[in-house]
């Protein structure tokens, strides 16, 4: 079996008329399928697979016309999906969005979104959960390790000590308490 086997499908793919255009469309359609994407993610993906960039521009240009790339809407879907789903705080989430190439201006909007309630009860439940694995810890070593686990999710050093300290409390009054 030759290396272009095991590879599978390339932009030959297409036909022997693929011109840069055809393979860059092919590229953007392929990355869109299933989510959303960036556009630095897709401007990324295009200069990976050698599309000229000036090629690559007219595309993206197109594709964000059209409604195919949203780069607002993008932002307000991951911060939704990972401050629910990874209990991200607004740093952690900001710094995420950066990384994927979305402006300033469209993710401080985005992550004007999540309120500070949002926000504290997120990481009350992330603090809920790993209390469970916890159990017989000395105080001192549960404290630092919960508060450095929200640290680690972008929460600031006053949310993460008060939940610690109000679930560490509310724990130790619980009649069912066997632990910290």
């Amino acid at each position: 079996m030759t290396d272009r086997n095991r590879e599978g499908p390339t932009d030959s793919d297409l036909g022997p008329e693929a011109d840069p255009e055809s393979v860059g469309r092919k590229i953007l359609l392929d990355q869109l399928t299933g989510r959303a994407r960036s556009r630095s993610d897709l401007a990324t993906k295009l200069a990976e697979k050698n599309v000229p960039v000036e090629v690559a521009t007219r595309l993206l240009d197109r594709f964000e016309e059209v409604g195919l790339i949203d780069d607002a809407a993008f932002a307000r879907e991951w911060v939704a999906q990972r401050q629910e789903g990874r209990g991200l705080a607004r740093r952690a989430l900001a710094q995420e969005l950066r990384r994927k190439g979305i402006d300033d201006e469209l993710a401080r909007e985005a992550l004007d979104t999540v309120d500070t309630e949002d926000e504290v009860e997120a990481a009350r439940l992330l603090v809920q959960r790993k209390l469970r694995s916890m159990q017989g810890l000395d105080q001192q070593v549960a404290i630092r390790r919960l508060v450095g686990m929200l640290a680690r999710k972008g929460y600031s050093s006053g949310i993460s000590f008060r939940v610690v300290r109000e679930e560490l409390d509310a724990d130790i009054n619980d009649p069912e308490h066997s632990g910290l």
